[in-house]
């Protein structure tokens, strides 16, 4: 455990500093829950990315960390599921000692599947109150029901239930509502669902392939315009052809029909000639 507060105000700053380095940062296997499995992993996986998104889609300084051990002045540590820190840096750390980072815990999860189920229910809502938490959201996996609780001052010592609306529970700390949803803990702003990871990269797959298939259509599209526009124009030079050898053929008309005019005139002035030479030749 860490110095009480006590000795830590006695302590100088040198000697801060090696107390928070000589502090493991890891629990032991006497400290840790057995395993509980895929759905006591994604769920604090699932939560985690969720709010480590949206916090930072929110430009707000949350740390958010998953089974870190915590260090409060003279309690032992211990390690939950998921906490998040208002106003921190988001800077990975192995461990989190109050007396050094200055400030508590403002809002844990843990997620309980098998196991000693009074540790969560009972035992972490008397401690965390205690510790001056401010809210405790508890994820029962193997029921999926959630339980949430909070602190009605920042003087009091025990939780009051939070109870929900409409199957939301909301958390004043973070700002969102939460409820469990088809097996899964899930988060919303407002009626805004907060995606996790998987769901986050699988839509924006689902942007990117939609954006190629669009582009893809386009380039179609455009492709066929291009042909268009070189069949309509092969039309024109067709028509065009065609309209010059309607020209020509009806010159060449033209010209043989004058032709044809001049042969015929020269043969009847050589008509009139051989008549009037007939006549001539009569008298």
């Amino acid at each position: 455990m860490a110095p009480s507060a006590e000795v830590w105000a006695a302590l100088s700053p040198a000697q801060r500093a090696a107390v928070v380095a000589a502090l493991p940062g890891e629990v032991t296997y006497d400290e840790m829950a057995m395993p509980e499995g895929e759905i006591h992993f994604w769920a604090k996986v699932g939560a985690l990315t969720a709010l480590r998104g949206y916090f930072a889609r929110q430009k707000r300084r949350v740390y958010l960390a998953s089974e870190l051990p915590i260090y409060y002045p003279g309690e032992p540590r211990f390690a939950p599921d998921l906490i998040a820190v208002l106003d921190s840096n988001d800077a990975r750390r192995s461990k989190w000692v109050v007396s050094d980072e200055g400030k508590g815990l403002d809002w844990v999860l843990e997620v309980h599947v098998g196991g000693d189920r009074k540790k969560d229910a009972e035992l972490n809502v008397a401690r965390y109150a205690r510790l001056g938490i401010p809210e405790y959201f508890l994820y029962d996996g193997a029921r999926n029901r959630l339980s949430a609780y909070r602190l009605a001052s920042s003087e009091a010592t025990s939780y009051t239930p939070i109870l929900p609306n409409l199957g939301l529970y909301e958390s004043r700390v973070l700002g969102l509502d939460v409820q469990v949803e088809q097996d899964r803990l899930r988060f919303y702003v407002g009626t805004a669902l907060l995606l996790e990871s998987e769901e986050f990269t699988a839509r924006v797959q689902a942007l990117a392939d939609d954006r190629l298939r669009r582009a893809e259509e386009a380039e179609r599209l455009r492709e066929e315009e291009a042909r268009l526009r070189a069949e309509a124009e092969q039309r024109r030079e067709e028509e065009a052809r065609l309209r010059a050898e309607a020209e020509q053929r009806r010159e060449e008309a033209e010209q043989r029909r004058a032709e044809a005019e001049q042969r015929s005139e020269k043969a009847e002035q050589e008509v009139a000639r051989l008549l009037a030479e007939l006549e001539r030749l009569k008298r």
